[in-house]
């Protein structure tokens, strides 16, 4: 194993789902001891310019990153871009399309929520909401323990907001080839985020990735905060068998919602190229 990770190249702040605001962050993350820290909000750009200020205060590395949601063999998956240019015209404008969508999913969550006795769901929701532009299940999520629907998050996404429970509903997301294609477009890589998440076969996770390599697809994320040991072994091997570099990254959210701090994933199983090795060396 490689020694413990400097890199955290996936987490949110307030400009999507996070619970702390992008500059807070970028703090915490320096406190783990934190020197390349990737900001990675869903489907927007926004905190990246507070959180590039104040990583050059504390005197660390951040890499413009997004998360975005996309539909793949009718299944969401994440991508991840990485080193991106945040003012690339035709990231920006796909982003700008997607959180347009959320939007009206929003008001579909709400209403679906409203039947089953959640009255006033969406203005309790958007008192969780750091950018009014980005409303997610997370959002929703927070605002149903406050009415004490469950006790956790989790809780929540499992009783309320996953395919067949009362609060989901359909979103047409964009295409992986598309969502690639606004990456390469700002100079970024593109990353699969946290593969150990997928409700999918080892088949189907095996055809996800020969799709995404086809596609120019160049990482995934092997260590995430949300994979076991075992599975980031696993994804080690996986990564090596397809060519990819890997990614390492806690997926932080919050104190309190968390698979791991900043800074806390296992590091990268030997023999997996590091994704950061691709913008060392150009």
């Amino acid at each position: 194993m490689t020694q413990a990770p400097r890199y955290d190249l996936h987490c949110h702040s307030t400009a999507s789902d996070g619970m702390l605001p992008p500059a807070a962050v970028v703090a915490r993350a320096h406190a783990n001891g934190v020197t390349s820290l990737a900001l990675t909000d869903h489907d927007g750009l926004s905190g990246i310019p507070e959180a590039t200020a104040e990583a050059a205060k504390l005197g660390i590395e951040l890499i413009p990153g997004t998360e975005i949601s996309v539909e793949w063999n009718g299944q969401s998956v994440h991508i991840v871009g990485l080193q991106i240019n945040p003012v690339d015209p035709t990231l920006v404008q796909g982003l700008d399309e997607i959180r347009e969508g959320r939007a009206n999913r929003a008001e579909r969550i709400a209403a679906e929520l409203e039947k089953v006795g959640f009255v006033g769901i969406l203005e309790k929701t958007m008192a969780y909401v750091g950018n009014p532009e980005l409303v997610s299940r997370a959002h929703f999520a927070r605002a149903l323990v406050e009415m004490g629907a469950c006790r956790e998050v989790k809780q929540v996404f499992d009783r309320f907001l996953t395919p067949g429970k009362p609060g989901y509903v359909e979103h047409p997301w964009p295409s992986l080839e598309k969502a690639l294609g606004w990456i390469r477009a700002a100079g970024g890589v593109a990353v699969i985020a946290h593969p150990g998440r997928y409700r999918m076969s080892n088949k189907e996770l095996g055809n996800l990735f020969e799709a995404f390599r086809d596609l120019g697809g160049e990482a995934i994320e092997v260590a995430s905060g949300s994979h076991t040991p075992e599975q980031i072994a696993h994804f080690g091997r996986q990564a090596r068998h397809y060519a990819f570099m890997g990614s390492q990254g806690s997926d932080f959210h919050g104190p309190d919602e968390s698979y791991v701090d900043l800074g806390r994933t296992l590091p990268l199983p030997d023999g997996v190229v590091p994704v950061w090795e691709s913008w060392k060396n150009n």
